[in-house]
């Protein structure tokens, strides 16, 4: 059920109830009834007027309704009020996202994750009923479930609760940290996808890797980030990484939960955002993302540089639906157009990515002496050799690689 603000465009406000819906059937809500009501001002006990409660409350009646979702941030007494009068579990967008995060995270950092950022908002609730930390089902209780045991919350064990969860996700990022290093002694460059939720970052991933990680035509696919190795046109390696999409009005519980997910973006050589070019609130939508990106850079621990457009490439997905990869350059103002489905404008991509690690790069001509192999290999490992030529006093090649690369060569001990 999405709540407009009064005057605010028809098309935006369908395009979020949309939205909405496609949140909560991700889960297996069954939909019997959407409606939206546009706000003229928010009521401290139930956030819309009474009219509008009565009115969704005869729909509530009518249709049997047990669980009503609003696509708003309910406070604790809004959301009791609202329960009290509808008969219904009440859950708000926060709620709703954090239930979806609950069931979809797999990795032992996602879940960790997940249910820091549900004990934040849930700490908040006031009374509210509580499904048992250490059972088994995943999400974590807005919904029920079949065989779990409720238990009243009781503030001092939520509180120990995160603390503990906070501690063992410190560890689990001190771990992804040693893995960064042990990646930059590689190294390669790494390639972040960032996006909308739904914008085909992962069918994306797939086309550039040949990886087959979930691809779901649903919000909030994938949750937990993932990194595959890939080659360029030039030879060059380098790695790409998933991560979980943007969503407009992201609980900041979970924007400060998934820290070490956003990490890998702010580690990233070129970040690539992903665009659903052809949904009606695309430009929403951009916003939206570059919001988070601009707000991860801002602030004395900002995670991203500030210059982090300078890194980063618009890729404007799903061409296809919208005449092919030339009908969207010839009307969009930048980025490339490309088809993840299709596999239409993925070469000038790769080209472009290519391009951009080179732009980083440094030309060298080194001499390796014929029998040292070990340093031979390494060359051809981790640049790209433009130019091999062998004299008496050694192998001349002329090398281009990253000033990193050319500060590491040069502490290789030679054979012998």
């Amino acid at each position: 059920m999405e709540f407009a603000p009064a005057g605010a465009a028809p098309r935006a406000a369908d395009a979020r109830l949309a939205e909405a819906v496609g949140l909560a059937a991700s889960i297996g809500v069954t939909i019997v009834h959407t409606a939206v009501h546009p706000l003229r001002q928010r009521r401290p006990s139930t956030l819309l007027g009474q009219g509008q409660v009565e009115m969704v409350g005869e729909a509530v009646a009518a249709q049997q309704v047990e669980v009503v979702v609003v696509d708003a941030a309910l406070t604790p007494v809004q959301q009791r009020n609202l329960e009290r009068e509808w008969k219904a579990k009440v859950i708000d967008r926060t709620g709703l996202i954090l239930e979806i995060f609950g069931e979809r995270a797999r990795t032992r950092e996602g879940t960790l994750q997940v249910e820091l950022a549900h004990l934040e908002y849930q700490r908040t609730r006031l009374v509210r009923s509580w499904t048992h930390l250490e059972r088994q089902r995943g999400g974590f209780g807005f919904l029920g479930g079949p065989g779990e045991s409720q238990i009243e919350i009781d503030r001092r064990l939520i509180g120990e609760r995160i603390v503990r969860l906070k501690k063992e996700l410190e560890q689990v990022r001190r771990t992804r940290s040693l893995h960064r290093k042990a990646r930059e002694r590689v190294p390669y460059p790494v390639i972040a996808l960032v996006g909308y939720t739904n914008a085909g970052k992962s069918t994306l991933f797939n086309a550039l890797t040949g990886a087959g990680i979930l691809a779901a035509d649903q919000l909030f696919a994938t949750l937990d980030p993932t990194m595959r190795q890939i080659t360029l046109p030039s030879g060059r390696h380098a790695i790409l990484s998933d991560t979980v999409g943007f969503i407009s009005e992201l609980p900041t519980q979970l924007v400060e939960a998934f820290r070490a997910t956003l990490e890998e973006v702010a580690a990233a050589d070129v970040i690539l955002h992903v665009r659903d070019v052809a949904h009606p609130d695309t430009a929403a939508q951009r916003a939206d993302v570059t919001a988070v990106l601009d707000e991860m850079a801002e602030g004395t621990n900002a995670q991203l540089d500030a210059d982090w457009r300078d890194r980063a490439i618009e890729v404007l997905n799903k061409a296809d639906l919208l005449g092919g990869p030339e009908a969207v350059a010839a009307r969009s103002g930048g980025g490339i157009a490309v088809s993840a489905l299709t596999g239409e404008g993925l070469d000038r991509l790769r080209a472009m990515l290519d391009e951009r690690l080179a732009a980083g790069m440094v030309t060298e001509r080194v001499t390796v002496a014929a029998e040292d192999g070990a340093r031979l290999a390494w060359l051809y490992r981790h640049g790209e050799v433009l130019d091999r030529q062998e004299e008496e006093g050694g192998i001349q090649i002329t090398v281009r690689f990253s000033a990193a690369d050319r500060d590491r060569f040069r502490q290789l001990p030679p054979e012998g």
